[in-house]
């Protein structure tokens, strides 16, 4: 492909998919140009650096986030859309969450979805700094949510280079953990459950418990908050 018919849209869609196969340590501007049949030399004539490569797949794929109708919508079901939304969208695109911890991340999608998130905050009824806070509670609760997927896929990807059987070393590791945890009543309890017998594996259904108790104290607190105004 030559410099002229090469586009920063084209390169940025081919850097998303080496992400999410390779992720953040595959990512070079030599194994780009392979995928996407160019030198490396005319991907740079686009996009200067890893860095910047980086910043523009992450923004793209927060497009992929449908945000809620807030006219439609009251703020819980906005809230939690909106929140479910990101937390999907990150497990699609696992090496985000690493980017978010190693680079200067910004841009027209992101910024998009933090504006609705103060938004959605702010119809609650939330005051501008508090709507601040709801917001950014929620998107760390979405990013930690979103870490233990990550660190598998992470993980997997680590184990299987040079040819090791990443399975059997999970499996191995797991066999010890189990034999720790077996010491400890409450975990020895808990090791026939999907968390004691997958890495960085939660109990189902532990995401949307976590959003809806996060909404739960944020509705109570909107509401302490109406009955100590005077009347």
């Amino acid at each position: 492909m030559s410099r002229d018919t090469l586009t920063a849209d084209r390169i940025v869609r081919a850097a998303i998919e080496l992400l999410d196969d390779e992720g953040l340590d595959g990512l070079n501007m030599r194994s780009l140009a392979k995928r996407l049949g160019t030198a490396a030399t005319a991907v740079y004539w686009h996009i200067k650096t890893k860095d910047d490569l980086v910043r523009l797949a992450s923004d793209a794929i927060w497009h992929e986030v449908e945000p809620p109708d807030l006219d439609a919508a009251d703020w819980r079901t906005a809230a939690t859309t909106h929140a479910t939304g990101m937390h999907a969208m990150l497990t699609r695109h696992p090496w985000l969450v690493q980017a978010f911890g190693s680079h200067l991340l910004h841009g027209p999608g992101q910024s998009l979805h933090n504006d609705l998130s103060l938004a959605i905050y702010e119809r609650a009824g939330f005051a501008a700094a508090d709507a601040d806070q709801a917001a950014a509670t929620v998107l760390t609760f979405v990013l930690g949510s979103a870490l233990g997927p990550a660190a598998q896929v992470s993980l997997n990807r680590r184990l299987s280079k040079n040819g090791a059987d990443a399975e059997q070393l999970m499996a191995d590791a797991m066999t010890r953990a189990t034999e720790t945890a077996m010491q400890f009543p409450r975990l020895r309890q808990r090791l026939g459950t999907t968390a004691a017998t997958q890495y960085a594996a939660a109990p189902d259904n532990t995401f949307a418990f976590g959003l809806q108790s996060l909404l739960n104290g944020f509705e109570a607190r909107l509401t302490a908050g109406r009955a100590s105004r005077p009347e």
